[in-house]
């Protein structure tokens, strides 16, 4: 079953930047998951829409990140359901979608801090394991030793899609913050300005 364990990192990736690309590699390279699906939310129920970009551009994004790296995958499955996207939803969806797989959820502190929050939060602990990545001045808290949860070594960075959306409107330079092609991409858009 090691061929089939799937790991779904969800997000906006408004934009995509190094930091979700590292964290996705080392999913891929040191845990036992044979590939990381990136799987683009069109909208998050924690998020305001009018902020976000085009959910085709992120896709695109995500696509030229990862260009060439075997085990990570862009996913569009949220795409086509009913929005706002709950993960539980997406969640049984993929599993009805894809019978042969195991899915396993990657967040990050933050999140599995506010999970109690999530729709059916018991019935995805339940049902799925969560591999955590740690995330600056974030604690795990009530849920680190849920048999759910997985706690990694993931390297921490602090770098988020609105500190690079913000450089680009303010107009610095965002060169090693993003990839090049994604970076080719926003500018020939216009993104972010």
């Amino acid at each position: 079953m090691a061929g089939n364990k799937i790991g779904l990192f969800f997000g906006s990736f408004n934009p995509i930047h190094i930091g979700h690309l590292i964290i996705a590699n080392y999913m891929a390279q040191y845990t036992d998951l044979a590939e990381v699906w990136f799987v683009v939310s069109p909208q998050n129920p924690f998020k305001d829409k009018k902020s976000l970009g085009n959910m085709y551009d992120r896709l695109e994004m995500v696509n030229l990140a990862i260009e060439g790296a075997e085990k990570l995958k862009a996913c569009d499955i949220e795409f086509g359901l009913p929005q706002p996207s709950y993960t539980i939803n997406t969640l049984t969806y993929m599993r009805e979608r894809y019978p042969s797989k195991e899915f396993v959820l990657i967040m990050g502190e933050d999140n599995l801090m506010g999970l109690h929050k999530w729709k059916n939060a018991d019935i995805l602990l339940r049902d799925f394991q969560i591999f955590v990545y740690p995330r600056p001045k974030y604690e795990a808290g009530e849920w680190l030793n849920h048999p759910a949860v997985t706690m990694t070594d993931t390297p921490q960075m602090e770098l988020s899609s609105t500190f690079v959306r913000s450089a680009i409107k303010g107009r610095k330079d965002v060169k090693f913050f993003v990839p090049d092609r994604v970076l080719e991409f926003i500018d020939k858009k216009g993104l972010y300005l």
